[in-house]
């Protein structure tokens, strides 16, 4: 027996007690030092204790409700029973893991559940995270049909490695990272301009995603059915990027499947896969794509990631989706998705500030324009001459300090928040942001308060870093 007495070769409770206090610092130090920087200057310099579900707690025991998700990767809240106990089971199964030279139950069982939602696709490949999935679509696209360019949305989001960045339609993430691949933009739902660049002969694919994640703006109606017509009919293929939308996200197991007819040749998923607890990535193809990547046994490894398909990533996602299907999680979704949704759009007409709210069931963007009373257009006017954006920004931050709710601007320079909370909130939680929302709102209309004070500092911010 071990004494208790005896001091444990790595405790890691002793070492987060006695250094956990350091955290703001450490990264100051030793990792990205814009990121500490940038959350105290907006205040959400939080020290978070635990968490549970769609909550934090901080040291003196307040209560945070995320309407972040960690940008989606917490699908099911953070610490769900059935997918912790997944992984404690993994690992004391003591497994062969990573072997390479054999095939492991887990991969296949995971990849035969997640094409049971996509009954076209025939096959995966599992990587770590969603850029990996993106990249994997583009090469095999690629290779699949002889063809260079791959076609992206203004906007788009797919991923920051320097494939995925070259299909992201943000200049503020691309800038100074050129040469990158030879790919062209294509407004979102302009079926004539995707035609004229298929005429060129040189396309591989279009990569798409179903509702965008940078503003929260989806594919309009029947946009993605025409598109996956215009593809198919000049050899071209349809990429489908569900690393944000996928899983329940928008009400169906995945975004395009609102849309009748639509087949993907590719679909990239991750984020939500794993519960948030371990990076996990895939990429679903049809069984001609995968065959002609691999089209022998010297290619076996053409396309391989050292930590694909590990047994912990495979066994959190099969815990992920036995909890989706025994717990209904979709189902949920829709219902308190349209809760939400409703009632965030009953203050559209309230409030001059608030120009639209959309999205698709708990994937929800509120977005805020330019107001028609003379003292709040004069305000308006000087935060967008600083820096568009910072209106959303001076509403994040109250939802944070006044009623502890993480929340997000929805990409740079845009005047929208993006709620993407945990799929399992319910109506409490539904009810605590529209009240909280509310309170927001009625302060930045009163023309005064902390609110608009706060907003000095973000100019002023937005200034100096120019």
């Amino acid at each position: 027996m071990n004494d208790p007495a005896q001091k444990r070769e790595f405790d890691l409770g002793a070492l987060l007690a006695e250094r956990g206090a350091e955290r703001y610092e450490l990264h100051t130090k030793f990792l990205n030092h814009q990121l500490p920087r940038m959350l105290h200057t907006i205040g959400f310099d939080k020290v978070y204790e635990r968490a549970e579900g769609a909550h934090f707690w901080d040291a003196d025991g307040n209560d945070y409700l995320d309407m972040l998700a960690g940008f989606g990767v917490m699908g099911l809240g953070r610490h769900h029973p059935v997918v912790r106990q997944a992984l404690h089971d993994v690992l004391d199964a003591s497994l062969a893991d990573l072997t390479r030279f054999d095939c492991q139950p887990l991969p296949g069982l995971l990849a035969e559940k997640l094409l049971v939602h996509s009954p076209h696709l025939d096959r995966v490949f599992f990587g770590n995270s969603g850029t990996e999935a993106v990249e994997t679509a583009l090469k095999f696209a690629r290779y699949a049909t002889g063809k260079p360019r791959i076609l992206y949305c203004s906007h788009a989001f797919h991923g920051l490695t320097t494939g995925s960045l070259s299909v992201n339609g943000e200049d503020g993430f691309r800038d100074g990272f050129a040469p990158l691949l030879p790919d062209t933009p294509v407004p979102l739902g302009d079926l004539d301009v995707l035609a004229r660049e298929l005429k060129k002969g040189d396309v591989a694919a279009l990569i798409v995603e179903p509702i965008q994640g940078k503003g929260v703006l989806e594919a309009p109606p029947g946009y993605l059915r025409a598109a996956q017509e215009l593809l198919h009919k000049h050899k071209a293929l349809l990429i489908v990027d569900e690393v944000q939308t996928g899983l329940g996200r928008t009400g169906d197991f995945y975004a395009y499947q609102h849309e009748e007819g639509v087949e993907p040749d590719l679909v990239c998923v991750a984020k939500a896969l794993s519960g948030g607890y371990v990076p996990v990535g895939a990429t679903l193809g049809k069984d001609w794509i995968f065959k002609k990547v691999y089209s022998s046994m010297d290619r076996v490894l053409v396309h391989s990631a050292s930590f694909g398909s590990n047994a912990q990533a495979m066994a959190a996602g099969l815990a992920v989706l036995s909890v989706m299907e025994n717990e209904q999680i979709v189902a949920g979704v829709r219902a308190t998705g349209e809760r939400l949704k409703s009632r965030l759009e009953a203050l559209v007409d309230k409030y001059e500030l608030l120009s639209d709210v959309r999205g698709r069931g708990l994937m929800i963007g509120i977005e805020f324009g330019r107001p028609k009373s003379l003292k709040l257009r004069s305000r308006w006017t000087m935060l967008q001459a600083a820096r568009k954006g910072l209106f959303a920004q001076m509403v994040v931050v109250p939802l944070l300090q006044r009623h502890r709710i993480l929340t997000q601007v929805s990409g740079d320079h845009l005047e929208v928040i993006k709620l993407i909370p945990p799929l399992i909130i319910g109506e409490q939680d539904v009810d605590r942001f529209v009240e909280a929302f509310t309170a927001v709102m009625d302060d930045a209309h009163s023309g005064g308060g902390l609110m608009w004070d706060f907003g000095k500092t973000l100019v002023k911010q937005a200034v100096a870093n120019r």
